[in-house]
């Protein structure tokens, strides 16, 4: 079996690819499980030298849309032409669409068309797994989200982002009604907590604000404490996308989005959850200072899921922002030099 992963460089992309080739096996669509022989990561950068060591993994490094560009015979040199599956996870996150519309429009509406017509040409009609996001659902005081977002809720979003994922969506269902590829459309939560560096996304704080005291640095939580939001940790997240590989069409269900399953907090709750896990010393190196941009995104999301498709799939939300955390210091050890906590 061979699957493509594209931003397969990136913290969701390599943490995928290592979920996949620590299987077994994979039942693609519901078939009887075969071994992954062939990991395609598309990606600006090469993934780390563990992959790169293992001899089932491709690298595919460049911008996706000049990769995608098909040549003369038709390939492209991001899409091999034996590959059974596509996770799509490769974007531009929240605010750089809603800073630099250009910039969105290329790196999720334009690549993601290039990419699922890369999969029509193959006429094999692989899995398509693309990574949507919650923020297909926003709230404005004329059209205000329910409390909790049902599988049926109508996508309302408010922002660049959240517009292109919605755009992209309806790509991969049209593509899938036509037969081209088996479209599987999974809309992420926030993912908290991230390790590495903050990226441009106007969630990037919800890691932050609990990566950056635990190394011993302050952090910047720009929305109201009790701001509420809809988080899943690395861990259900892959699941996720796992699930979606393994799902056969009926199991599945209807062309549209599927939400995943969110932990329901608040930033107040999160700092909460930091100080009982880590010391109230830890906790206190998060600044509450507003940040009124960022404020309006984040207040247009929804903070409640109820994933009933995600659940009749085995798919769980996170038991605690305190589990969340632990997990995240088992993965990503650090010395907090202030206090002599590991």
């Amino acid at each position: 079996m061979h699957i493509l992963i594209t931003g397969g460089a990136g913290f969701l992309g390599l943490r995928l690819a290592r979920a996949l080739l620590g299987r077994d096996a994979l039942a693609l669509a519901g078939a009887a499980p075969q071994p992954i022989t062939r990991l395609s990561l598309v990606d600006r950068v090469a993934p780390p030298a563990d992959l790169l060591d293992d001899a089932r993994v491709q690298a595919i490094t460049g911008d996706l849309n000049a990769l995608l560009a098909p040549d003369a015979q038709g390939p492209t040199r991001a899409v091999p032409v034996d590959i059974d599956a596509v996770v799509h996870l490769a974007a531009a996150v929240s605010g750089e669409c809603e800073a630099d519309f250009d910039l969105g429009l290329a790196s999720n509406l334009d690549a993601t068309r290039a990419l699922l017509q890369a999969c029509r040409r193959l006429g094999t009609q692989p899995v398509f797994v693309f990574s949507s996001s919650l923020a297909v659902f926003g709230h404005t005081p004329e059209q205000p989200l329910p409390s909790v977002i049902e599988d049926e809720t109508l996508p309302t979003p408010q922002n660049s982002y959240g517009i292109q994922k919605f755009m992209c969506e309806q790509l991969v269902a049209d593509c899938t009604r036509k037969g081209f590829v088996r479209g599987r459309s999974v809309r992420l939560m926030t993912v908290s907590v991230r390790p590495g560096k903050p990226n441009a996304a106007a969630s990037s704080f919800m890691s932050g604000m609990v990566r950056e005291p635990l190394a011993g640095e302050r952090a910047v939580c720009p929305v109201p404490p009790d701001t509420p939001v809809a988080l899943s940790s690395p861990a259900r997240t892959i699941e996720g996308l796992i699930r979606a590989l393994e799902a056969s069409d009926a199991d599945w269900g209807p062309r549209t989005a599927m939400n995943l399953p969110a932990l329901s907090t608040t930033p107040r709750e999160m700092a909460a959850a930091l100080a009982r896990v880590a010391g109230a010393e830890v906790a206190a190196r998060i600044d509450w200072t507003p940040d009124e941009a960022i404020t309006r995104i984040v207040a247009s999301w929804p903070a409640g899921m109820n994933a009933r498709r995600a659940a009749r799939l085995g798919l769980v939300a996170d038991a605690s922002y305190d589990a969340i955390i632990r997990d995240h210091l088992r993965e990503n050890p650090v010395r907090n030099m202030a206090d002599g906590r590991g």
